[in-house]
């Protein structure tokens, strides 16, 4: 059987948090500052998720908060974080990669599997949770287990893609992945980079492109800023926001940087790498309005339609999920971002994509949460607030049915498997299929290393369905010899 991590997460831990982005950053620091002891387990190496991303020490990068929105507001909770791991407050344990969360008493198991379908309260939280993860990089990869009083979800998001002709060639980026690859490795995708896709990601991505020496001819946004016009209050509500948008709007002007709405990038062309991409117009359900294309020459393409949340950890538990304002799937959570499965919290985007504030302040109410003391007032405005503005970019930035109009029949859908569209249209109009599930079964879409996190929304348009959380034993891959050391269940 796994050991127990060494240390103070072995002795006691009254919350393991999962996840050290912005939302388990806030929380890990909150809750220790209430006098909880905190076990914080990420699979990076440092603090900070995906959004606060460190370029490796070997590059030398004198200031890394330039390629930063809100560093300050990081740099203080990663103090904090040292502060506390020195005191023993918190146990942080970065490189591990939690695969599973079960009751700690194998009797309260179907209890917890029973609370998935419950309301909240009528079931009784497991006394202790276990938390296996793989532990180290390979091969020294180890298994490792942190046993905690209560659980926090604060495992991120990843981007959503949309693909069409022509995605897989080298030299085509995640939007994220673009800006990735310049905050923790200082290098660009290309020398000329069009960027693609929708909501509020894109306009961060292309001014960082631009201002590391990228010429950006175009950002591509499938939606219209006028679907904005009906959330006007919201808008309002945040101007520190507006301010935000503002500013990525100069600095696309300063940059001389197109933004073209309503558009999509339908084909990517090239032999080796990508060499020019077709851009054509949409109408209101993102159909290509035919005669509207036109080529634009690059060498790089960073692409995204939004961010996707990252829930299999909370489903494989039964937490229950609702449908966000941008057609995905997240967590249903109450005003102390308790889930439906008792014990069990979580903060972040795993709750509807809000960016790193809005993480930031949803860790910090579920800390008070879980150490049972009131949050002030403010905290809780703020969180409505900030939340009614990512609802309003949500709704805005929904991909349109009519997407799929670009996606030739022989356009590969599941990079892993090779499935090309026409095999997955084959399994819905000839055989069937009426869900992803079904389509995967058929076709292998969705059955490759991903497990269908960039197929999947692909495939459930193709098939008819709104995209689904799938609930699975494991989060990621675990090596077998690990699996084997559990003890056997009810020992």
């Amino acid at each position: 059987m796994p050991a127990p991590t060494d240390g103070p997460a072995a002795a006691r831990t009254d919350l393991a948090i999962v996840g050290a982005g912005p939302a388990g950053l806030a929380a890990a620091v909150t809750a220790a500052g209430l006098g909880l002891r905190v076990a914080l387990l990420d699979a990076g190496d440092r603090p900070g998720g995906q959004f606060y991303r460190h370029p490796a020490p070997g590059l030398g990068a004198a200031r890394p908060e330039a390629l930063h929105h809100g560093w300050a507001d990081f740099a203080t909770r990663e103090a904090a974080l040292r502060a506390h791991e020195s005191a023993g407050r918190i146990t942080y344990l970065p490189l591990h990669h939690v695969w599973a969360v079960v009751p700690a008493d194998a009797g309260e198991a179907a209890g917890a599997g029973e609370a998935a379908g419950a309301d909240r309260g009528d079931a009784a939280p497991a006394a202790q949770w276990i938390l296996h993860a793989v532990a180290g990089h390979a091969p020294e990869e180890r298994a490792a287990a942190v046993t905690a009083r209560a659980v926090l979800i604060a495992t991120g998001a990843y981007e959503r893609q949309l693909p069409f002709p022509g995605w897989t060639l080298p030299g085509v980026v995640g939007a994220g992945g673009a800006q990735a690859m310049l905050k923790s490795g200082l290098v660009l995708p290309g020398k000329r980079v069009v960027v693609a896709g929708s909501g509020p990601l894109l306009l961060a991505v292309a001014g960082s492109l631009a201002a590391a020496g990228a010429t950006v001819p175009a950002v591509v946004e499938a939606a219209a800023y006028t679907a904005y016009a009906g959330r006007v209050p919201a808008l309002l509500r945040n101007p520190g926001k507006l301010v935000e948008a503002a500013g990525y709007g100069g600095a696309l002007a300063r940059h001389h940087v197109r933004l073209l709405t309503r558009h999509a990038v339908t084909e990517a062309h090239g032999t080796d790498r990508v060499e020019a991409v077709t851009v054509a117009r949409l109408d209101r359900n993102w159909r290509p309005l035919p005669g509207t294309g036109r080529r634009i020459p690059c060498d790089a393409l960073a692409v995204g339609h939004g961010l996707v949340p990252q829930l299999e950890l909370a489903t494989g538990l039964g937490c229950a999920t609702v449908r966000s304002a941008d057609g995905t799937v997240a967590l249903a959570l109450d005003a102390e971002q308790r889930t439906s499965v008792p014990g069990i919290w979580s903060a972040g985007e795993t709750g509807g994509i809000g960016g790193a504030q809005l993480a930031m302040i949803e860790g910090e109410l579920a800390a008070h949460s879980v150490a049972g003391v009131l949050p002030g007032a403010r905290l809780t405005r703020r969180r409505a607030r900030l939340r009614a503005f990512a609802d309003a970019m949500a709704a805005a930035h929904r991909p349109g049915a009519g997407w799929t109009g670009w996606l030739r029949d022989d356009a590969v859908v599941c990079r892993c498997e090779e499935v090309p569209a026409g095999r997955i249209r084959e399994a819905a109009e000839d055989l069937g299929a009426r869900d992803a599930r079904t389509v995967k079964l058929l076709t292998r879409a969705g059955m490759g290393w991903c497990q269908g996190r960039m197929c999947g929304p692909a495939v459930a348009a193709l098939a008819g369905e709104e995209a689904a959380a799938d609930r699975r034993p494991l989060s990621c891959p675990v090596p077998l010899r690990q699996l084997a050391e559990l003890p056997p269940a009810g020992n």
